[in-house]
């Protein structure tokens, strides 16, 4: 295999059959040691939590598959931590794209003089990021995009709907669990020139909340998987 990335939270490599593998590592994103999944850095360290995350993604993605929603996953191996998905592009240099569900992290540290934090945001609240650590990950909106031509309006409105179909899908699954999702972080491709999901659903890529206190990714990962 021939590695062509190495990321924050996992490694990517070519196969010969025209896939990628994903490897998942056990860094997350944080800092000063403590999980944050609206940082762009690594902050520490899990043991575990990268197998983790891959049995959760593999949950999430069955899930989509039912609910008629196609993504990049095609198969995984728990043991190796790895994941067998389609070749996609990404969108300019990548894009994060963030759903909230409650006003809290980053959300709060950019307008906390106009919301409380915890407040519900009604539907949904999209928004996306241009992947840059160096920038801090700044926010672009719809038509910056276009006017970058890095995706035009229609590919915006149809990675926007499925981010919200997505999102409370895995809501639903959580809220069955006793716990309340705040926040969520997805990435999307195109193959084909279809847009679709990559990368991975996973506890370090989201905040969930049980009785008004967040759950650290190691426990959220224990209660999803059922363990």
């Amino acid at each position: 295999m021939k590695k062509v990335y190495e990321g924050k939270t996992k490694d990517v490599f070519e196969l010969e059959n025209g896939n990628v593998l994903l490897k998942f590592k056990d860094d997350c994103t944080g800092k000063d040691g403590v999980f944050d999944p609206g940082e762009n850095s690594v902050g520490l360290t899990i043991e575990g939590i990268g197998r983790a995350n891959l049995e959760t993604s593999v949950l999430y993605f069955e899930l989509l598959k039912e609910a008629g929603i196609k993504t990049h996953y095609v198969s995984a191996n728990i043991e190796d931590a790895t994941m067998e998905v389609l070749p996609a592009t990404v969108f300019g240099k990548g894009l994060e794209v963030i759903c909230r569900l409650r006003a809290t992290g980053s959300f709060i540290r950019r307008y906390g003089a106009y919301i409380a934090d915890g407040t519900v945001l009604e539907g949904g609240y999209v928004e996306t990021t241009l992947k840059d650590d160096a920038k801090g990950d700044p926010l672009v909106t719809s038509e910056g995009l276009a006017a970058l031509g890095i995706m035009s309006q229609e590919m915006f409105n149809d990675m926007k709907e499925q981010t919200l179909k997505i999102t409370n899908i895995v809501a639903a699954d959580l809220a069955k669990k006793g716990l309340d999702l705040y926040d969520i972080k997805f990435e999307f491709g195109y193959n084909n020139d279809e847009v679709i999901l990559i990368d991975e659903i996973a506890s370090g890529n989201m905040r969930v909340y049980k009785d008004g206190v967040i759950v650290d990714p190691m426990e959220l990962t224990k209660i999803i998987l059922g363990k």
